[in-house]
């Protein structure tokens, strides 16, 4: 009888039968649609087809109300936190672009002088992952797998294929505007691959603003945005008017200036069509060694920008994104198999509408100034406090960072200078709080948005005095036209969360997630290790 017993356990711990029990995908890709709301799934649902945004929501499971987890919601903290499980405040990504103390100089969240640019041209490629400080769970793929796995990154901005490739990546590709192709840095190789080189050489930029954007179905159709001629939008290329149809090749100046393309919906179809020679160029997903695809689309973030949630602009582009993603899956289906690939979708950050038309509609919202004035502002205000002196270095991401020289020499404690300067900017009109950088050092905040804004605070790399806004609110220079992100309200942190194919079983959950949860998810699908500063927990519908 013992022997029975010892053998059937012998038989199900054998390391065929749990191999076979992994049942890993042979390619993971994850995609990332820069500032996509979570509304943004409903809002434009009767437009979609059937195959895109429609089939990973009804096929696959979607989490909606997942939500980012700390303050500032930008897009290279938002592609980080995604790969990493983590917050700023571990990852080290604390914004697009920081003050950095030791060079006072503002320092760009992928630069790396010690790296030049593969294809393209000027500093384009002068980026790496190297500014990240804890890994991702493409870096523990390929640690899994001793480097079999094949970790690919493309995305129109660097960031979005730089950070969610991670430090351990085989490339990562983002789009040059000044040459108008895809390029890397010497981080990742010494040459682009021929398929890259015969990617560019498709010179499809120029293609797509050789032609006149118009609505893809019946302008009249889009029910779902504002007026087409609204006082609230941001014309493109020099345009007089933010209206349709727009004419690219005019505006493209006869397609010399090939950036152009970012800010049109032809900025995702770009991407698709790299993702694509993607898969084919590296094989991807052909063995048994899984192989992971990190997509970001950031033209939605340009034209979000430009023209606001409420724009027919914006519709139109997440119309035609759906049918790009729809051409994606069916792709996968065919060159992977249907059953072979899990993917999942998320946004960096959402977006706040656009405050001018908030006033207008007698709701909560307007704007604040951020810029010179404000900094010569605060500057007198500091100096009301602490007297004469240059006692503020920078102002920026909503944070102050104080002159610690200074202080020292004037033999003022930092602490002490943090806490009354952000007292007296807690008076401001347009601020919610000011907390100093010591209290979020030394108390640990559970909710609301001093828990927020620790979650992303990075000791070494955050400001002294960090300023939460009241809702609805926007840092000025916009003259009431387009529409930004950053808060740690639902706007900017509300964000799809869709789980689609191999292991994925159809479903949704409106208990709140927060995007944290993502990479310990893939890890555990993917049965490795979390990365190293990970803070979330896998989302247990998934393996119920």
């Amino acid at each position: 009888m013992k022997k029975s017993i010892v053998f059937v356990f012998a038989l199900i711990a054998s390391p065929l039968l749990m191999a076979q029990s992994l049942n890993r995908p042979k390619l993971m890709v994850g995609i990332v649609v820069d500032q996509m709301r979570a509304d943004y799934l409903y809002r434009y649902y009767d437009k979609y087809e059937e195959g895109g945004f429609k089939r990973l929501m009804n096929e696959g499971h979607n989490f909606r109300n997942n939500h980012f987890n700390y303050i500032p919601t930008y897009t290279a903290p938002g592609h980080a936190s995604i790969y990493t499980g983590t917050t700023p405040q571990h990852h080290g990504i604390i914004a697009n672009e920081w003050y950095d103390r030791t060079t006072d100089k503002g320092l760009y969240c992928v630069s790396d002088k010690t790296v030049q640019s593969v294809g393209g041209s000027g500093e384009n490629g002068n980026m790496s992952p190297k500014n990240m400080i804890s890994t991702t769970v493409t870096d523990e793929l390929e640690l899994s797998t001793v480097n079999r796995s094949k970790v690919i990154g493309i995305a129109i901005k660097d960031r979005g294929a730089i950070l969610p490739a991670g430090h351990a990546a085989d490339a990562a590709y983002w789009f040059d505007p000044d040459a108008g192709e895809f390029i890397s840095s010497t981080f990742y190789m010494s040459e682009l691959p021929e398929w890259v080189e015969q990617f560019n050489s498709r010179k499809l930029p120029k293609k797509y603003l050789d032609q006149t954007w118009s609505t893809l179905l019946p302008i009249e159709q889009y029910i779902e945005s504002g007026p087409d001629d609204a006082p609230y939008e941001r014309a493109i290329g020099g345009k007089e008017k933010p209206v349709f149809p727009y004419d690219l090749k005019k505006l493209s100046k006869e397609g010399k200036n090939l950036g152009l393309v970012r800010g049109t919906p032809f900025g995702n179809t770009l991407t698709m069509e790299m993702a694509l020679a993607a898969i084919e160029g590296e094989d991807l997903g052909q063995d048994d060694v899984t192989d992971f695809l990190a997509v970001s689309f950031s033209s939605t973030d340009y034209v979000g920008h430009s023209f606001g949630p409420d724009s027919k602009e914006l519709e139109d582009t997440y119309i035609r994104l759906d049918r790009d993603l729809n051409q994606m899956l069916v792709y996968l289906d065919e060159k992977v198999g249907s059953d072979e690939y899990t993917l999942f979708l998320t946004a960096d950050h959402g977006v706040v509408d656009v405050p001018q038309l908030l006033m207008d509609q007698r709701l909560p919202g307007g704007y604040y100034d951020a810029g010179e004035k404000a900094a010569k502002a605060l500057g007198a205000l500091a100096e009301k406090v602490f007297g004469p002196g240059e006692w503020i270095r920078d102002v920026s991401n909503n944070q102050i960072f104080m002159n610690r020289s200074l202080l020292q020499e004037k033999g003022v404690m930092l602490a002490e200078a943090q806490k009354k300067l952000a007292s007296e900017i807690g008076n401001f009109e347009v601020v919610f709080k000011a907390y100093t950088g010591t209290q979020m050092i030394q108390y640990e905040y559970t909710i609301g948005q001093a828990a927020l804004l620790q979650k992303g605070y990075n000791p070494t790399r955050s400001g002294d005095v960090l300023i939460a806004k009241n809702p609805g609110y926007l840092a000025g220079g916009y003259g009431g036209k387009g529409t930004s992100h950053g808060s740690g309200y639902n706007y900017d942190t509300h964000v799809p969360l869709l789980f689609f194919g191999k292991n994925i079983s159809p479903g949704f959950t409106v208990r709140r997630t927060v995007i944290t949860d993502i990479a310990p998810t893939i890890s555990t699908l993917l049965h490795i290790s979390l990365p190293n500063a990970s803070i979330g927990d896998p989302l247990t519908e998934l393996f119920e």
